[in-house]
């Protein structure tokens, strides 16, 4: 079997199933098998039985298929159907609860009716209560009442199971009068919020009719394998082709960002540089309704289709042709398309630079940042030694030659939000760091450890060094800013991080792929970064709430733990230095506006925390929300005074102002990297002093 370690968190290509702008003109040529005809395939009850052997026997963890993990997935199962318990009542769940024996007999034996009976039911559910509400919208609009002293609850994750059908009424009651003034929130009448709504519920069902064998199996799947642990997922072949994409940040195709939009297939965005954008016919908002394949090749009516089916038909070998029938978004101009599929750098996911100057004691420095949202590694060009091959390593050692060349005073690695990725990644990106030396150790479930770590002796930057993490920075993130912080290479700074410390293997299965947890990290000090993640040295305001956020926020999350530490602890410089860098960062932020700004988000965000309900009563609603954004103007206002700027009437001029491009770095963003910068040419200072 092909195996990679690979990252937990992972960010999607395409975008699917936006809000619709426009009804379909034309009928959808697609048929699909009806929701209550769709049954298991020989290749699902076969996969089944694999991916159980392959549990029971190769997972991280002791795994016995035993009465509370079953159970277990049957929760898992039901809450991935029913995430707000808004379609089944409590006797109806609790009945479907007690089917452990199916369960097994749909794992063990590939049994799966079970699991295809319960799918076709709660979403059979789902498609009556979508064509319930369109006819209320359509035909009792006037039923509607917006004076009423109620509040509606968005999030009922953590709610019992309702008792009767007259309370999953009046949530679904109350859910639509949410809708509606929401959209009415927008400056919209209640006829014109009725027929956005309209046109998304209709979207919904289009999804609904477009579900294949293949998702029923594959979220079955996934509600036993995550009851282990979050990150062992079951993918389709189709999923499984998306994933190894994401890894290697390239595909052979067009160059094209697609979602649904109703029956049709609407171009979001082009990627710069890739074939569409070049051969310049292809704009956004276009709608693709045929596609054809070489110069000769009949086209076929998409429209109608599922986007992943028109994703599938547009990709194809490098050097070969595609057509595409497209019309634009005002239906005016119907025209043919030839364009050469080539590959396509997903470039959004690439480490990228950026050099910003920060003051401090009047004295400015110019400080470079490499963001790196992801770590990937493209496996087959590394195999086949391809030269020009993508890789993280590969694209930062390049970045931090052209920074040099820029003349920078200290580098910023910004972690912040990067999931993690390829485990020898981050291995390969200490290496740039350090001499030479272990950076990671990782136990597999027989207890064996293996060390990996850098062996090449050089050194690729030796200057003051910060990392800057987030509690969304995940598995290899937290292997490198571990490793950086270990050996006192620089400053880690920012939230306490994820606590993914679990390594993921992709294993072939007869049909599609398993990501299996088969081992953990572990910190060349001994210690896990699982539950606990990376803790900074200097910790900034947190953005996020870690009991909602992060991996000791789940429930079936594998627990912290150590192993032998395989380098003594070390009183670095960093750690001599530690005291004195807070002081001198909290004397900083207590006059920093931008950084105030942080602090004050961070405490707004801490007292709207949890599931706040929302008022139903459009006047009391409107009063709610102009508080919440007077607050949000006092803060901003605050901000401007501070640096010497003109206050804003409303919040709306800041956003023309400030963001007109969604590259300009945000107040919060600012606060973070000139804090980070600071205390980075604080460091360099006491060490230049010390020496």
């Amino acid at each position: 079997m092909r195996k990679h370690l690979l990252r937990g968190l992972m960010i999607g290509w395409l975008l699917l199933g936006l809000v619709p702008l426009a009804l379909a003109t034309e009928p959808s040529t697609r048929q699909y098998t009806p929701l209550e005809e769709l049954q298991p395939t020989s290749a699902h009850r076969q996969v089944a039985r694999e991916v159980t052997r392959l549990m029971t026997r190769q997972h991280f963890a002791d795994v016995t298929l035993n009465s509370s993990l079953e159970q277990q997935a049957l929760d898992n199962y039901l809450k991935q159907l029913d995430p707000n318990k808004a379609l089944l009542t409590a006797a109806e769940a609790r009945q479907i609860l007690a089917r452990t024996g199916d369960l097994e007999a749909a794992l063990v034996k590939g049994d799966l009716e079970f699991a295809f009976e319960v799918f076709i039911h709660v979403t059979g559910l789902h498609k009556e209560r979508l064509e319930q509400n369109l006819r209320q919208l359509n035909n009792k609009l006037d039923s509607f009442r917006f004076d009423q002293d109620q509040r509606f609850s968005a999030d009922r994750r953590e709610v019992a199971w309702p008792e009767t059908q007259a309370e999953l009424d009046l949530y679904w009651q109350q859910r639509l009068t949410h809708e509606l003034l929401s959209l009415m929130d927008a400056d919209q009448s209640v006829e014109e919020a009725r027929d956005l709504l309209v046109r998304r519920y209709q979207n919904q069902l289009n999804r609904l009719r477009q579900t294949n064998a293949d998702d029923i199996f594959q979220g079955f799947m996934n509600a036993f394998t995550t009851s282990v642990d979050p990150h062992t997922n079951y993918f389709s072949p189709r999923r499984s082709e998306s994933f190894n994409i994401q890894m290697k940040l390239s595909l052979d195709g067009i160059g094209a960002m697609l979602q649904s939009e109703n029956e049709y297939t609407k171009v979001v965005s082009l990627v710069p540089g890739g074939p569409a954008d070049r051969q310049g016919q292809l704009r956004p908002t276009d709608r693709i309704i045929g596609v054809g394949q070489g110069k000769d090749g009949e086209i076929e009516n998409v429209i109608g289709w599922r986007l992943d089916e028109v994703v599938d038909q547009i990709r194809g070998p490098r050097g070969s042709i595609v057509r595409l029938e497209v019309l634009s978004s005002d239906s005016t101009n119907r025209r043919l398309i030839e364009i050469e599929r080539n590959a396509v750098q997903l470039e959004d996911q690439a480490a990228s630079k950026r050099v910003i100057e920060t003051t401090l004691d009047g004295e400015t420095r110019r400080i470079g940042v490499i963001e790196i949202p992801t770590f990937y590694l493209d496996f087959e060009g590394q195999r086949t030694n391809r030269r020009d091959y993508r890789s993280t390593t590969r694209d930062v050692a390049r970045l931090i030659d052209e920074l040099k060349k820029e003349g920078i005073d200290g580098l910023v690695i910004d972690l912040r939000n990067n999931g993690g990725g390829a485990l020898q990644e981050a291995n390969s990106l200490v290496g740039l760091f350090i001499p030479r030396g272990p950076t990671v150790q990782v136990r597999d479930a027989d207890g064996n450890v293996n060390i990996l770590g850098d062996n090449g002796g050089r050194v690729h930057y030796d200057g003051p060094l910060a990392v800057v993490i987030n509690r969304l920075s995940a598995s290899a993130s937290e292997i490198f800013a571990g490793a950086i912080q270990d050996y006192g290479r620089g400053l880690v700074v920012g939230e306490q991080s994820f606590g993914k410390g679990t390594v993921q293997t992709i294993m072939d299965l007869s049909y599609g792929q398993l990501k299996i947890t088969r081992a953990k990290f572990y910190r060349i000090s001994g210690d896990s970064t699982q539950h606990r993640g990376i803790v900074p040295d200097i910790l900034f305001p947190p953005l996020f709430d870690p009991n909602r956020i992060g991996e000791s926020a789940s429930p079936n999350a594998l627990p912290w733990d150590q192993v032998q530490a395989v380098l003594p602890p070390r009183h670095s410089i960093v750690q001599r230095a530690l005291t004195q860098l807070k002081d001198r960062h909290q004397q900083r932020i207590a006059s920093d506006p931008n950084f105030r700004f942080l602090s004050e988000q961070s405490d707004w965000l801490r007292r709207h925390d949890g599931a706040p309900s929302i008022s139903l009563n459009r006047q009391q609603r409107q009063l709610e929300q102009e508080k919440e954004k007077a607050e949000q103007l006092a803060m901003e206002n605050r901000r401007r005074q501070g640096l010497g700027l003109e206050p804003l009437a409303k919040l709306e001029e800041e956003t023309e102002e400030d963001h007109a491009t969604q590259r300009e770095p945000t107040p919060v963003d600012l606060a973070i990297l000139e804090e980070t910068g600071r205390i980075l040419v604080d460091f360099s200072r006491m060490v230049s002093s010390a020496n």
